[in-house]
């Protein structure tokens, strides 16, 4: 089928093309939405800025094609084969890559949230700087994969192939780097620089973000669990609804956070900053918090059960609703503390 053949056809209103061999056509800017292309032969093709949004392109052989710019929002891609392809700024926004082979392709700066790559071979693809918020990545081939500056907030990651060195990241100077970093495995983020960004419901369980300056930032719903925020800057950070359930925060600037709702137990508090920040109705079952700055801290409706505030300042501290049974308070400053 030659290019004039298939546009002629589309044109009249067909859109079955399944299987047509179309290697190396010249297709730029074409208007081929919601084509059936299933198997088609588009090794090689010039597909830069084609709409192809919703069509069926399952099975096609793309490899080396270029489809920089290229609209593909919907489509279905499963199987297919994008090894090598140029997909720089496509837009693949809820397109289905299920089991897709993207190995060697250039996807900078794409469009990939909430797209489909379950079990798709993308190991040594370049998703610089790509967006693949909420993207499916379970049981992807990632490795050698270059994600920096990608963004995976809440991409889902379980069973995917991670195994680059890490360490090549270096210290993350934005949120998605950050995210990038962690997803290929890095732990250590000790000191970094992320005062205001924006990582609500992160999943950075186990981090050490020791000494990390986190000022204003929004953690909020974000999982924290037994991750290493000792000395870290938290000053204004939103952490209302955040899991840091035996995390380490001793020493850590928390003054007028918000940990509203927080999950705060067996969490470590020791020598923290906690002054006029809100701690209502958080879960601190257990939590050291020896020696804390709590003055003008809002408690209310807390749950301090069995929790170590042993020489900690609570000066005019608001405890109402505070569940205090089995807490340590010897020593504690409790002048003015309202109830």
């Amino acid at each position: 089928m030659t290019v004039q053949e298939l546009l002629a056809r589309y044109s009249a209103g067909g859109r079955n093309f399944s299987g047509a061999d179309l290697s190396r056509a010249h297709l730029f800017g074409a208007n081929l939405r919601g084509a059936n292309l299933r198997g088609a032969k588009l090794s090689g093709a010039n597909l830069n800025t084609t709409n192809l949004r919703g069509a069926d392109l399952s099975f096609a052989d793309l490899s080396f094609a270029d489809l920089n710019d290229a609209e593909l929002s919907y489509a279905n891609l499963s199987g297919a084969n994008l090894s090598k392809a140029f997909l720089i700024g496509t837009d693949l926004i809820g397109a289905n890559l299920i089991g897709a082979n993207l190995s060697g392709a250039n996807l900078s700066r794409a469009g990939i949230s909430n797209a489909y790559l379950r079990g798709a071979n993308l190991s040594g693809a370049n998703f610089s700087g790509a967006d693949l918020m909420e993207a499916d990545l379970r049981v992807a081939n990632l490795s050698e994969a270059n994600l920096s500056g990608a963004n995976l907030f809440r991409a889902y990651l379980i069973g995917a192939n991670l195994d680059e060195d890490s360490k090549s990241y270096g210290s993350p100077k934005t949120a998605q780097e950050l995210l990038a970093a962690y997803a290929k495995g890095a732990r250590n983020f000790s000191g970094t620089d992320l005062h205001a960004a924006n990582l609500i419901g992160a999943n950075l369980e186990g981090a050490n973000l020791s000494e990390a300056g986190l000022n204003r930032t929004n953690l909020s719903r974000a999982n924290l669990s037994r991750a290493n925020l000792s000395k870290a800057y938290l000053y204004e950070a939103n952490l209302i609804g955040t899991d840091l359930e035996f995390s380490n925060l001793s020493g850590a600037k928390l003054s007028g956070a918000y940990l509203r709702e927080a999950i705060l137990s067996g969490a470590d508090f020791s020598g923290a900053d906690l002054s006029k920040a809100d701690i209502r109705d958080a879960f601190l079952r257990a939590a050291d918090l020896s020696k804390a700055n709590l003055s003008g801290a809002i408690l209310n409706g807390a749950n301090l059960l069995n929790a170590n505030l042993s020489g900690a300042n609570l000066s005019k501290a608001y405890l109402s609703g505070a569940q205090l049974d089995g807490a340590n308070l010897d020593g504690a400053n409790q002048d003015g503390v309202i109830r």
